[in-house]
């Protein structure tokens, strides 16, 4: 029983002694989890704390260079405004300089006008006493002779004429005999002298312009849903729209270059615009017309101004430009008009004749062919009605009634025309196929005349119808250089075919040279 209870005491106090050790052996080792995870997040604050200090004093480093970066750039626009700014300040110092100039010549200039009109005023009223003294004069010697001044002029003359009757028979029979031996020379001079000293560029006139496309789409464009709006601009423009494999490119046919060239500012203003229907179509169409209409009228006011002719009725001056767009078998009408007032100015000057008037003949001598095409009748017969209507001078009347040989010439300046009409359509290169032909037949005619024993060389002159021959003067003597002329004619007479004649001229030339030393 005793025994009992001591194993019992011993086995409680055992079990009290081992839980106690269990339980303080368990704080311990908690102890030290506890340390040991307190010291390392002490650590990582550190390591945190220091990180963090380490990202400020970077942060702080990059916002500096960014601040001095930032103030640099500044710094450099400033000085580039500052240099604009007096750049500016110069420039607007400049205009102010020029525009005080013209300023003070604009003063000057109005201040000259107002001298040359007193000027002008006063030279009037002297001319207008003038002619007051001078008929005040004639009355008082009409009175003293007792004879009017036509009464006088007339015994003057018939006296004249009684005395000289007799010279003047022997100096017209003289003169008349000396014009008609050089009045072939003195025409092919005054012809050949006008069409040197005339120079002008030769261009043909073609039926069709092409227009260049951004891309071969818009082909499509201008075509339209079903045709409708290629079938719209020619109906509108009265042009043929030629849409072919050419890459990039449409043709615009028509034999009326008016015509052409609204149809061609048209489609090429659509293709800018881009927006390419029928009304939109339409829109432009009536708008390039008016344009042109300006521009009708600008061509006129520059021939007439190139020509240096006084004003003319504005209407006649649309008529004018109209012949821009023009054509005669590829010659431009106005361009044509032009150069025969040019040639009719040039030969009117050597015969004494009224140069003006000449040009103004020439520039009108073809305008029945502004509108031969909207009113029944040649173009002589409608010019003439034109000429009338705006009350032109009778001379020009004929030269343009006369210019195909309708009806008679009646005036110098009327022949001139015709003369000059002829000269500008047949020039070479004028017409087509003519410069072609041209340089063909100088090449013919040189190649003819070099083809002779003793030709040194041989230059075709005068638009084909003088030819030069320069020989050895060592291989041909005076009677052979005849000879060489006869053969050159004659061969020339046989394998070419040319209008006119044609002048063969052979130069035999020896010179002798020393020099004095």
């Amino acid at each position: 029983m005793v025994f009992t209870t001591m194993s019992i005491l011993t086995l409680v106090f055992g079990l009290i002694t081992g839980g106690t050790t269990i339980i303080v052996a368990s704080k311990i080792k908690n102890n030290g989890k506890i340390s040991k995870a307190e010291k390392l997040i002490e650590d990582a604050k550190k390591d945190a704390e220091r990180q963090k200090r380490d990202s400020l004093l970077e942060i702080k480093e990059e916002t500096y260079k960014l601040k001095k970066q930032a103030d640099e750039e500044i710094k450099e626009k400033k000085a580039e405004i500052i240099a604009t700014e007096e750049r500016l300040m110069q420039r607007e110092h400049n205009l102010d300089k020029r525009d005080e100039m013209l300023q003070n010549r604009d003063n000057l200039l109005n201040e000259k006008d107002n001298n040359l009109n007193k000027l002008q005023k006063n030279i009037q009223e002297k001319e207008i006493k003038i002619d007051e003294l001078l008929k005040e004069e004639m009355k008082n010697l009409e009175n003293i002779a007792k004879f009017s001044k036509e009464k006088a002029h007339d015994l003057i003359m018939k006296r004249v004429e009684d005395e000289m009757s007799l010279e003047i028979a022997s100096f017209i029979k003289e003169k008349t005999a000396e014009a008609k031996l050089n009045s072939q020379e003195i025409a092919k001079s005054l012809l050949t002298s006008a069409m040197q000293r005339y120079a002008s560029d030769v261009s043909s006139e073609q039926t069709v312009s092409v227009i260049e496309l951004p891309n071969d789409e818009m082909k499509g464009r201008l075509i339209g849903r079903e045709g409708r709006n290629i079938r719209t601009i020619e109906a509108v423009t009265g042009v043929d729209l030629i849409i072919d494999d050419t890459p990039e490119a449409i043709v615009i046919s028509s034999f009326d270059p008016l015509r052409r060239e609204i149809a061609k500012v048209t489609i090429e203003t659509l293709i800018k615009d881009g927006r390419i229907h029928p009304s939109r179509i339409e829109e432009l169409y009536d708008k390039v017309c008016n344009d042109i209409n300006e521009k009708i009228t600008s061509y006129g006011n520059d021939a007439i101004y190139e020509l240096g002719l006084s004003k003319m009725d504005p209407e006649l001056v649309h008529l004018i430009g109209k012949l821009k767009f023009r054509t005669s078998y590829g010659q431009n009408a106005l361009t044509h008009s032009i150069e025969v007032a040019k040639l009719c100015g040039l030969l009117a000057g050597e015969l004494n004749e009224n140069v003006l008037l000449a040009k103004r003949a020439g520039l009108l001598h073809d305008i029945g062919k502004a509108i031969d095409f909207e009113i029944e009748g040649s173009h002589v017969e409608i010019g003439l009605e034109i000429a009338k209507k705006y009350k032109e001078d009778n001379i020009i009347c004929n030269a343009i009634s006369s210019h195909h040989g309708d009806e008679e010439a009646k005036s110098v300046i009327a022949v001139l025309v015709q003369v000059a009409d002829t000269l500008s359509a047949s020039r070479p290169g004028a017409r087509n196929d003519s410069l072609e032909n041209y340089i063909k037949r100088l090449e013919q005619l040189e190649e003819i005349s070099s083809s002779f024993e003793g030709v040194e060389k041989a230059y075709a002159m005068q638009a084909g119808r003088e030819v030069r021959v320069i020989v050895k003067p060592d291989e041909v003597d005076d009677i052979k250089s005849y000879k060489i002329a006869r053969d050159i004619k004659e061969k020339i007479e046989k394998e070419m075919q040319y209008p006119g004649t044609i002048k063969i001229t052979v130069i035999r030339e020896t010179r002798a040279e020393e020099q004095a030393k």
